[in-house]
């Protein structure tokens, strides 16, 4: 899921940096992207994770597959209105040790997701704005001492943007629900018997809701190569379907982040669209 489960708010971040304005982009772009974000450590800790990182960026914007402001995926149908890919999201791991309810048990590794997407363009009030449904189904793979699935992550998202904010800011603004399998909220809230103690019993997690979100998000092109974005994000597991686990402590969790993208060359051939 777009920003996905666990410090997913800095791959939020460098999507972000990919932002441009449509018609005439070059056909791939390299840079590099430098930000920091804070998250929680995981949906429902009390503690947070601040992360700062530099890495090389590479956009394209092929017919099938792309690298863009829409994630990293391989487009396989497109009209006006309607659009399906493969897409890819990930984040960040966790240290347990740092997280006073998990400290001895297994730190929760990077975790990949990818699986179709489904983007519905709803509407479109004004010339550079549009309301899109976004309906993503993704499978989760955790990369610590070896690659495991994880189970399964479904994120339908009401997706708001507009490049027409005063001073030439585009905008985003959304709201979804992030829902589990067995699998996935037992790796964030189950407990085995290995790891209970007299203040944290085992629990079996279920399937269900794991958070409710909203976010906002802010770029700005400073000069054809420079780019700055801030984003916000609030969640609330209110109606979360696993509040009994130990591991769940906080009822809501915030995100935030600031970055910028520097665009070291580009093609001169342009993306067809």
């Amino acid at each position: 899921m777009k920003i996905s489960l666990a410090s997913g708010a800095f791959l939020l971040a460098v999507s972000m940096a990919a932002q441009a304005q449509d018609g005439g982009l070059p056909l791939w772009e390299v840079g590099v992207f430098g930000g920091a974000a804070s998250t929680p450590a995981y949906p429902g800790a009390q503690e947070k994770t601040s992360r700062a990182l530099v890495i090389p960026t590479f956009i394209y914007r092929g017919e099938v597959f792309r690298s863009d402001r829409g994630g990293i995926g391989a487009r396989l149908m497109r009209t006006n209105d309607l659009e399906l890919d493969v897409g890819f999201a990930g984040s960040l791991p966790s240290d347990s040790d740092n997280t006073v309810v998990r400290q001895g048990m297994t730190d929760l590794g990077t975790l990949i997701e990818f699986g179709p997407r489904v983007k519905w363009t709803l509407a479109r009030p004004a010339t550079g704005s549009q309301v899109r449904l976004v309906l993503p189904v993704r499978a989760v793979l955790e990369f610590n001492s070896g690659v495991n699935g994880q189970g399964l992550a479904f994120e339908p998202e009401l997706v708001f943007e507009t490049r027409n904010v005063a001073g030439g800011w585009g905008l985003s603004a959304s709201a979804s629900l992030v829902w589990g399998d067995r699998k996935l909220n037992n790796y964030f809230y189950g407990v085995t018997p290995q790891f209970a103690t007299s203040s944290r019993p085992a629990f079996d997690a279920q399937s269900g809701l794991i958070a409710t979100r909203v976010g906002l998000s802010s770029s700005k092109e400073i000069t054809p190569d420079i780019r700055v974005f801030g984003f916000a994000r609030f969640e609330t597991y209110s109606g979360a379907a696993n509040l009994a686990s130990p591991l769940h402590v906080a009822s809501s969790g915030s995100s935030v982040g600031i970055g910028l993208s520097w665009t070291l060359g580009r093609s001169a051939q342009r993306a067809a669209n």
